[in-house]
């Protein structure tokens, strides 16, 4: 794994930017640069439920597409909101030591507590409307090849 980059890393800042860009891979280019590889991966699975979603929207819900991809942008929003979690819930010590070795210890105050509650209240939803919706489309699509077989 690269090592962090240099300069002070808040833990509020890097909760919150999970939780407002985290699928775009923002939380990784404040924490590790523009360099970090996982950065730039992330955007791609939400596009391409993004796209999902344009689909649903043009085509209807009997594209069979569209729920493949849709569950693919829940996923990597559910994913994201709970690395937001996990950053805001780092104990301080264990922070400063992984992100800030070289600089003075800092104490982290609500802002990433907010940070956490809204991480598992949006990644909580999102992540059972994902489940929910891949599985409603999963039954249809059995039902769909049930019908088929009897006739």
């Amino acid at each position: 794994m690269k090592p962090p980059s240099p300069g002070y890393k808040s833990k509020t800042l890097a909760t919150w930017t999970a939780l407002i860009g985290g699928s775009l891979g923002l939380h990784r280019f404040y924490l590790h640069g523009f360099g970090d590889l996982l950065g730039w991966l992330h955007p791609w699975p939400t596009l391409i439920g993004l796209y999902g979603v344009q689909r649903m929207r043009e085509l209807g819900q009997d594209d069979q597409l569209s729920w493949l991809l849709i569950p693919v942008l829940g996923l990597m929003l559910s994913m994201t909101m709970l690395r937001a979690i996990l950053y805001g819930l780092m104990p301080d010590e264990r922070w400063n030591a992984h992100y800030n070795p070289d600089g003075p210890a800092h104490q982290t105050g609500w802002g990433a507590v907010l940070g956490v509650v809204v991480g598992l209240m949006l990644g909580a939803g999102i992540l059972m409307a994902t489940i929910a919706f891949g599985m409603q489309h999963f039954f249809e699509l059995q039902i769909e090849a049930a019908r088929q077989i009897s006739q």
